[in-house]
């Protein structure tokens, strides 16, 4: 028999959840770092998506998918942190106007693409389209399953992928340009000369 809190809902079993959510703490954490663009917001972010879900866990439908239910919680916990960082940034940029004469001088090209080349021209995507990016490319979501993680129609999903993925293509070009990587000249067609 379950146990009952005091408002009457099936008390949760930690082994329950633990099993049912725990699995997916890395693809969380991923796409939290990526989203938040910072490590440690990246795990106050998942530590807000784990205990929104254990207090939420009496609704969850085991046998349905919960790595969707996490994702879900994720991109709401995600909405109210960008609040708070956009907040935080324009109390920075005020603080920190007078230090506009300490520039830094741009790194040397490096000799091979690095993963930080790939999340800097990630980063350049905009957060609508690479969301959907993140989480179609890099969680192998199906269209249907971000459409209902992010409550967007369908066509609104294909379209910001769409879109999200000529961004990112159109950036790491740039990436390749800087490294002297052209773009391949396509063969000659049947009766044309080269």
């Amino acid at each position: 028999m379950l146990e009952m809190d005091l408002f009457f809902h099936p008390k949760p079993r930690l082994e329950d959840f633990e099993a049912a959510a725990m699995p997916h703490f890395p693809d969380l954490y991923r796409t939290a770092r990526l989203l938040a663009q910072d490590r440690a917001e990246g795990e106050d972010l998942v530590q807000e998506v784990y205990l929104e879900a254990w207090k939420s866990f009496h609704r969850f439908q085991t046998g349905t998918n919960c790595r969707a239910w996490l994702f879900k919680i994720l991109f709401h916990r995600l909405h109210h942190f960008r609040r708070r960082w956009a907040k935080a940034a324009k109390m920075e940029a005020f603080e920190n106007s007078e230090n506009q004469d300490s520039l830094i001088a741009e790194t040397p090209v490096p000799q091979e693409i690095r993963d930080e080349d790939v999340l800097k021209a990630l980063a350049k995507v905009p957060i609508e389209f690479r969301e959907v990016v993140l989480l179609a490319d890099v969680q192998e979501f199906s269209y249907k399953e971000i459409a209902e993680t992010m409550k967007l129609p369908l066509g609104t999903v294909m379209s910001r992928l769409s879109r999200g993925r000529k961004v990112l293509r159109q950036e790491l070009a740039g990436v390749a340009h800087s490294f002297g990587i052209t773009p391949a000249k396509d063969p000659p067609r049947a009766g044309e000369s080269a």
